[in-house]
């Protein structure tokens, strides 16, 4: 995938962005370790971000990270980003003994180059709903448990960035969803979802436009959205829409299969 077409200031408020729409009620600052300790499924919602260099031996800080992580229940998971400090942290951390899992892309795009003209079916109704009622659509759809809903529907609720979420049915059936999170002129794109009996009628890239148009609207410029590298459907729809690679990032833990 090529690159985006946007300075690394802009990639790295992008990654603020990011923090700050996934943060979850359940988030202490540790020594320039932001740890995120939410029981749902999302990973950047309880993993540690490496924000800042802090003053502690490496060592230590894991230890107390993972002494956090089992308080809560969850295994330890540290995200590696090109921002994360300090330089050299992530060789540190294979040193370590925590392995790498789940190579994730942030795509981004200026808005005014993006090819927003997909349209909605016109059989079909897209209405506003709010986090409480998006969590719990989104979770039945994927088959997350219960704990999951809620963890979710908390974080919604809680962020600092408000969220914007739709569902797209047509009579009874639900057939897609997707929400937004806009912090001044950025954008980010979340928990767009189709229905397994909705897919490959271009319902995705539809939701996504209407979105964008409807951010774009209310001042947003720059898009940006997280997809897992192995995601093949998903990247060529994101491809069409016009975004391109931003930068990469993956996580560590000492047993990915645990985390």
């Amino acid at each position: 995938m090529s690159p985006a077409s946007l300075s690394t200031d802009r990639l790295s408020q992008i990654e603020d962005a990011g923090l700050n729409a996934s943060a979850p009620p359940q988030q202490l600052w540790m020594d320039g370790w932001l740890v995120r300790l939410s029981p749902g499924k999302a990973k950047r919602a309880r993993c540690v971000n490496a924000v800042a260099a802090g003053r502690l031996p490496l060592a230590d800080k894991l230890a107390r990270a993972a002494a956090l992580f089992a308080e809560a229940g969850l295994p330890l998971v540290v995200r590696v980003t090109p921002f994360s400090q300090p330089e050299g942290l992530d060789q540190a951390l294979a040193s370590a003994g925590l392995q790498p899992f789940d190579d994730t892309l942030v795509l981004a795009a200026d808005l005014a180059g993006m090819d927003l003209g997909a349209t909605l079916p016109a059989d079909a109704h897209f209405e506003p709903v709010d986090g409480a009622t998006y969590a719990h659509t989104v979770g039945q759809l994927r088959g997350s448990p219960a704990v999951q809903q809620q963890a979710h529907a908390a974080r919604l609720a809680a962020s600092p960035v408000p969220y914007r979420g739709w569902v797209l049915r047509r009579g009874g059936e639900m057939l897609a969803c997707g929400q937004f999170a806009r912090e001044g002129t950025l954008v980010g794109l979340y928990d767009v979802f189709t229905a397994p009996a909705a897919r490959n009628q271009g319902l995705s890239r539809a939701v996504c436009a209407a979105l964008l148009r409807q951010a774009a609207a209310e001042g947003a410029r720059t898009a940006y959205l997280q997809v897992d590298e192995a995601n093949a459907p998903a990247l060529a729809v994101y491809q069409r829409l016009g975004f391109r690679l931003g930068y990469r990032y993956h996580y560590r833990a000492p047993d990915p299969a645990l985390a």
